[in-house]
């Protein structure tokens, strides 16, 4: 059983150590796969002053931005609430009406009506206000977006598109930054509005060159490369857990059979001490005991029967012929009618 247990755990052990340099090179090729990629352009975050960085002085312009999806907004030059309804793919302007709110401009971002394809559905995703003009940012699930400006009543003055989907914007004079998602990273957009002195320029908006960076998030297999470019540790720490799993497998097959062994000899030592009942305590071997024994055996083994005659009687009895016996009609017709 210990031969078997040495073979069993040498192969087992050999198989890891198989499948662990199989996982390290295929991760391995993995990672050489995404570094081999199409590589995305990537260029750096500018600052309030460019791209060296904030001032000393650290004022309200180079606090941090944390780039989140509103869904409503106050305007206070329209005197009214924006906000989102991601459902009905549209954005309502609601005013205070005779001492109750109520929506008196809305604007639609897409056709719901008998549309199965969800994933390219425009839905608004964050609000917010310049002015007397309201900003939308409009999202798809798969790769479009676009941001809108409307006007006090909520027509469409102008509007710039991606191609890739958008989740949040930050509005800072003269500058409208849109940040996004993509397979590697994240996209970062900054869209011109012109000077904070002339307001918002449309043109600009439209047309003017946007800058577009592409932040790309180093994956863990990468990672890895990177810390451990042949394998080595990987190796070392898949072949470490396996052996640990190995050695508590062979401790539990152990003791299971260590627990079966004592319960074995337990249910065999309650057999042999078991005594039948009306056992003989002491057999003696006296020639006239056994001869008692066997006498009266037979003598209760003839009293089992009645005593019966061994008479057998015969008797002949007559059956007249009768239609049912007759065996000729148990014969085929066509013997019967033959000429």
């Amino acid at each position: 059983m210990k031969t078997i247990y040495k073979l069993l755990f040498a192969g087992l052990l050999s198989f890891s150590l198989l499948s662990a340099t199989a996982q390290t090179n295929g991760q391995q090729g993995g990672a050489d796969a995404v570094a081999g990629a199409t590589p995305v352009k990537e260029a750096p975050m500018p600052g309030p002053d460019g791209h060296h960085g904030c001032p000393a002085a650290m004022g309200p312009a180079c606090q941090p931005v944390d780039f989140q999806s509103v869904k409503i907004c106050y305007a206070p030059v329209l005197d009214a609430f924006v906000a989102v309804d991601s459902v009905e793919c549209s954005v309502h302007l609601v005013k205070e009406v005779a001492g109750k709110l109520d929506t008196v401009a809305v604007f639609k971002t897409d056709n719901t009506h008998k549309r199965h394809d969800l994933k390219n559905i425009l839905r608004p995703v964050s609000v917010t206000a310049m002015g007397e003009y309201v900003i939308v940012l409009v999202s798809a699930v798969n790769d479009t977006a676009y941001v809108a400006i409307l006007d006090a009543k909520f027509n469409e003055m102008t509007r710039r598109s991606f191609s890739s989907p958008m989740y949040a914007m930050d509005l800072k004079p003269g500058k409208l930054t849109v940040v996004g998602r993509n397979p590697y990273g994240y996209d970062i957009n900054i869209i011109p509005l012109g000077t904070p002195e002339s307001g918002l320029d449309f043109i600009a908006f439209a047309k003017a060159e946007m800058s577009t960076l592409h932040y790309r998030v180093a994956k863990q297999a990468e990672k890895i490369k990177s810390s451990d470019p042949v394998g080595i540790g990987l190796t070392a720490v898949a072949v470490a857990v396996v052996f640990l799993a190995l050695v508590c497998i062979a401790l539990i097959l152990q003791g299971t059979g260590k627990l079966m062994s004592g319960m074995d000899e337990k249910k065999k030592g309650k057999k042999e001490t078991k005594k039948p009942i009306g056992a003989i305590a002491s057999v003696s071997n006296d020639d006239e005991v056994i001869a008692a024994i066997a006498a009266a055996i037979h003598l209760y083994n003839d009293e089992l029967h009645d005593e019966e005659d061994a008479v057998i009687t015969i008797q002949k009895v007559e059956r007249e012929w009768t239609p049912w016996n007759a065996k000729y009609y148990n014969m085929n017709q066509y013997f019967n009618n033959r000429r």
